[in-house]
């Protein structure tokens, strides 16, 4: 099977899902050349069987379908990109901006918003999710350097849905930073390995977010990315072309990033393990991906998932596109109540039609289901260890 280099690292760093780039259109801005793209994603849930959740519930797996989406529609997000790549010479230079408007724009906290998110209830639905200058310095095979605000370099899915394999996010997704203020420098060593390394502000949180937490050194205020991708050479026989990519964030994640208000003095640490697997078939790609973070939302807390991705093409129309996963962590941990501070354990089943009849309209249909295997229940009244969802998504993009 020939899988191209840009896809598997598209795919190394969460954008296996995807079955179509968005639709790049030039423009001319102050003598370079640009590009203008964009979508608009919209959806239609219905929550079947448990009337017992209340409006903002449903914790970190359900960032972006949660009770507040469900019994109606929905416009989740408008994204417009511009920017300006990286072209072959060797002193190249370029930038990017993505802006996002809409509900689903108060997961990423900026000062323009007040730094709050959606699950925060704090937000005016805009924000500026990626903005940053980039720099290639002629060393070795060339050094991309990019400063500003960037997307975080570790998870197997993404903020965009159409670039992910589900609608829905995993819990893998609710276990990792969103975004960095920082700087971050990636390497192409060979055709088979690729690096990444940067510092940052803050392990998350609001753009220019800086730390209000005393007593702590400079070091220990700044935060570290590292990544590294391996992609197995054609002598690897049915699995060459497939790629693995393991990364790590660890810094304290800033005030207000988990409580608004709340300086966060302890130190968040995030680690992922990916892969995207080739197999003999050319309709059928395979992927897992591995989620550990310590500290995430208190001191001494701890949660990790685990998740298994298939996807086989139908026909150039239809794609079906399964995840199972399963997750464990400590009390508190995925937003979940709890009973007698139990640990929380949940399993996952989703599967997604991926179907394209129109030009340029990416339409999803997809079941989910989550299931509570100990002690936490959903929904207030900790009835019910079962949550069911069904999914419209209709994504345009330009």
């Amino acid at each position: 099977m020939k899988i191209s280099k840009l896809m598997l690292a598209l795919a190394a760093v969460g954008a296996i899902g995807a079955t179509k780039a968005e639709e790049q259109h030039p423009l001319l801005v102050a003598g370079s050349s640009t590009t203008l793209s964009g979508y608009i994603d919209t959806s239609a849930i219905y929550q079947i069987g448990n009337d017992a959740w209340p409006t903002g519930a449903g914790g970190s797996f359900r960032a972006f379908d949660g009770p507040d989406k469900w019994d109606g529609f929905n416009l989740n997000v408008v994204k417009l990109s511009l920017e300006k790549p990286l072209d072959e010479g060797q002193w190249s230079a370029g930038y990017k901006v993505d802006l996002l408007f809409g509900p689903d724009a108060n997961y990423y906290g900026s000062l323009l918003n007040g730094g709050g998110a959606s699950d925060f209830g704090v937000g005016d639905d805009f924000a500026i999710k990626q903005a940053y200058v980039v720099a290639r310095v002629p060393a070795g095979n060339g050094i991309d350097v990019k400063m500003g605000v960037f997307d975080t370099i570790i998870g197997y899915e993404v903020f965009e849905s159409l670039n992910n394999p589900n609608y829905s996010r995993s819990y893998g997704f609710g276990l990792e930073p969103t975004h960095h203020t920082g700087v971050l420098a990636s390497y192409h060593v060979s055709d088979a390995v690729s690096l990444s390394a940067g510092i940052a502000n803050t392990y998350s949180g609001p753009i220019n977010n800086r730390l209000t937490a005393g007593g702590l050194t400079e070091n220990e205020e700044l935060t570290y990315l590292g990544s590294i991708t391996l992609t197995l050479p054609e002598g690897a026989g049915p699995l060459a072309g497939s790629a693995i990519y393991a990364g790590v964030v660890d810094g304290i994640a800033g005030a207000g990033t988990h409580v608004p208000g709340v300086a966060q003095t302890q130190d968040t640490t995030s680690y992922y393990a990916g892969t995207t697997l080739a197999t003999p078939w050319e309709a059928l790609n395979l992927g897992a991906a591995f989620d550990y973070q310590e500290d995430g939302f208190a001191a001494d807390s701890w949660a990790w998932a685990a998740a298994g991705y298939a996807s086989f093409g139908v026909s150039e129309a239809l794609k079906l596109n399964a995840r199972g996963e399963y997750a464990k962590g400590g009390a508190g941990s995925f937003g979940l109540m709890n009973l007698s501070g139990r640990e929380n354990e949940l399993l996952g089943v989703t599967v997604t039609a991926d179907y394209a009849l129109w030009t340029g309209l990416l339409t999803r249909l997809e079941g989910r289901w989550d299931r509570s295997l100990n002690g936490s229940r959903y929904g207030t009244v900790q009835t019910d260890r079962n949550l069911l969802t069904v999914a419209l998504n209709m994504v345009y993009k330009f």
